[in-house]
């Protein structure tokens, strides 16, 4: 449960990775907050104004001080709100490896997966054989660094188990989305198997993402981004 009572608030938006990774942050830690669902094309003056540099989601205001960039609010999250989970681990170590391999997501992973997800042809195909590549790595990384990992409740989720639900959660949603599958539990079988347990805890139940109207945001995503990149 919170610790202490505050006003907490989160501008987000229902499909943004980012801002499923606060969200899912705060249930693990009990902090209640007021959900502010945001339209991207037509932010809210508190947004804009609370978020001057950036004007993106996520943004969490706590008792009125507003902390932007979803990292940085994951931080601050864990070192305000003490209690279990934590999300670094206390080895110095062990919370090295898991800020590099949540480093590798962010930056390489995810990067190539947007560019999966706007190509089509030989462009495509190209980037799924990269991210393919890309996700063995992660895959190994995952085996070799946190070969003990069981993920049985609340108290197994960490900064990584975050990070990883909430940008390779809904990859079955990709796969019907562009109909290629890279994450399957014959080739990323660890990976395959760690979104497996976390989407079966009940916190995670709570901020997932509805599949239908996930798989219809993304063809019109994909469709925006392919006729600007015709048109240009």
């Amino acid at each position: 449960m919170e610790e202490r009572k505050s006003k907490v608030t989160l501008h987000g938006m229902w499909a943004s990775t980012y801002s499923k990774r606060v969200e899912i942050a705060l249930k693990l830690k009990g902090v209640l907050y007021e959900y502010v669902e945001e339209d991207l094309k037509n932010k809210t003056e508190s947004l804009i104004q609370l978020n001057p540099v950036h004007r993106k989601v996520p943004l969490l205001v706590h008792d009125g001080k507003p902390v932007a960039e979803s990292q940085v609010i994951l931080e601050y999250i864990d070192e305000t709100w003490e209690n279990s989970p934590r999300l670094f681990p206390e080895d110095p170590y062990e919370r090295a490896q898991v800020r590099f391999w949540v480093s590798y997501i962010n930056q390489q992973v995810f990067e190539v997966m947007g560019r999966v997800l706007f190509q089509e042809g030989e462009a495509q195909a190209k980037s799924v054989e990269e991210a393919r590549e890309r996700f063995k790595v992660l895959e190994e990384g995952l085996k070799k660094h946190f070969p003990n990992k069981r993920i049985r409740g609340n108290d197994d989720v960490g900064l990584l188990e975050i990070i990883i639900i909430a940008t390779f959660g809904s990859h079955k949603a990709s796969h019907e989305t562009i109909g290629v599958e890279i994450i399957d539990p014959v080739n990323t079988p660890t990976l395959y198997n760690w979104i497996e347990r976390l989407q079966e805890l009940t916190v995670m139940k709570e901020v997932e993402l509805p599949r239908d109207r996930l798989v219809t945001f993304l063809q019109k995503y994909r469709q925006e981004h392919l006729q600007h990149a015709a048109n240009a």
